[in-house]
Parts: C-alpha cells; structure tokens; sequence
C-alpha cells in the first residue's frame, strides 16, 4: 500500500471513529452496530464474520467495548498505526464531553430537563442493543452450525443465573476445543 492509499485509509480510519464515537450514546454494543454498518456494509474493509469475531473478541477482553473494537479494527486495517488512529478518535469526544461536563458537573446533576433527555434516550438505547443482539442472532443462525447456534441459546439462559464472566470462559473453551479438532482433522496440529 503506497503512502497516499493507506494516508487516505487512516484518515478515513480516524474520521469514522471520531464520528461514531461522538454521536452514539449508549456505549459499546450501539457503537459495535454502526462500525459494522461503516466498515463492513459500506466501505467493505471487513467481511461481516471478521467484524463478528472481533466483536467476540473485543467483548470479552477487559476494558470499554467501543475501545477493544476500536483497536482491533484499527490493527486489522493498518497495523499499529491504524490501531492508534482508531484508539485516538474513539476516546477523544467522550474525553472533551467529559471534561466540559465536569465543569458543570453541579448544573447538569440538578437540571430536571437534562434528567429526562437521558431517560428518553434510554429507550432508543435499549432499541438499538435489541438490534445488535437479533443482527447476531441472525449471523448464527445463517451459518447453520448446529454447536453455534446451541452454545448462543444456552449463553443466553444461563445469563440469567451464572455470572457473565464464567459464560465467556465456558464459550472460549468451547471455541478453542472447537479449533483443536478441527486442527487435528485437517492436519495442522
């Protein structure tokens, strides 16, 4: 890739995120849809099962999900350098957001109008993680894969009595003896 192309990449890279991270309230799991939307849908940059496995991965690493997918994109576009530029302009509005509400902090805290703009955007919140849990339901369920489709429904019960953390694990688990046989069957282990 010549300095031009990827120089054009990055920008388009960094304007992105910038953008999706400035007007998405709601936090990972609405950020994670509208970069599928970007990047996959229109730019064509990932393949919509690459934009779901790094949704996987960016889920279960520790930290802000917007920032894992951020970095994970960012690497996959561009390396390092794509990495930091995805980094940058994810945390950069919520930090300036941030920073002038910490100003206010008091203002904001009291404001009865500022209390019911966030509650009314919490059903346009809800809405849009709804969106994001049928879109993936709807990935798994196209593969036709059998275990795929096992392991999200019994994710999805056992949510509701086991600790999240424990379900990731069972789910990695499940995932790497998956690749272990498959490993094994087609001769690269």
């Amino acid at each position: 890739m010549n300095r031009t192309s990827k120089g054009k990449l990055l920008w388009q890279l960094f304007s992105s995120m910038l953008y999706l991270s400035a007007f998405t309230f709601g936090g990972g799991y609405v950020i994670i849809t509208l970069m599928k939307n970007k990047f996959v849908d229109k730019y064509h940059w990932l393949e919509e099962t690459e934009m779901l496995d790094l949704t996987a991965l960016a889920q279960s690493a520790p930290g802000a999900i917007a920032v894992n997918a951020s970095i994970l994109v960012g690497w996959r576009l561009a390396g390092l350098v794509g990495m930091l530029t995805a980094v940058i302009a994810t945390v950069l509005p919520p930090l300036l957001v941030l920073s002038v509400i910490s100003l206010f902090y008091a203002a904001f805290a009291a404001n009865p109008y500022v209390n019911l703009v966030l509650a009314g955007m919490q059903a346009g919140v809800a809405a849009v993680i709804f969106d994001v849990v049928a879109s993936l339901a709807r990935d798994i369920f196209k593969t036709g894969d059998w275990l795929y489709i096992l392991l999200m429904v019994l994710a999805f019960a056992a949510s509701f009595y086991i600790n999240v953390v424990y379900i990731i694990l069972i789910a990695a688990a499940v995932g790497i003896a998956q690749g272990l046989i498959l490993g094994k069957k087609e001769g690269k282990l």
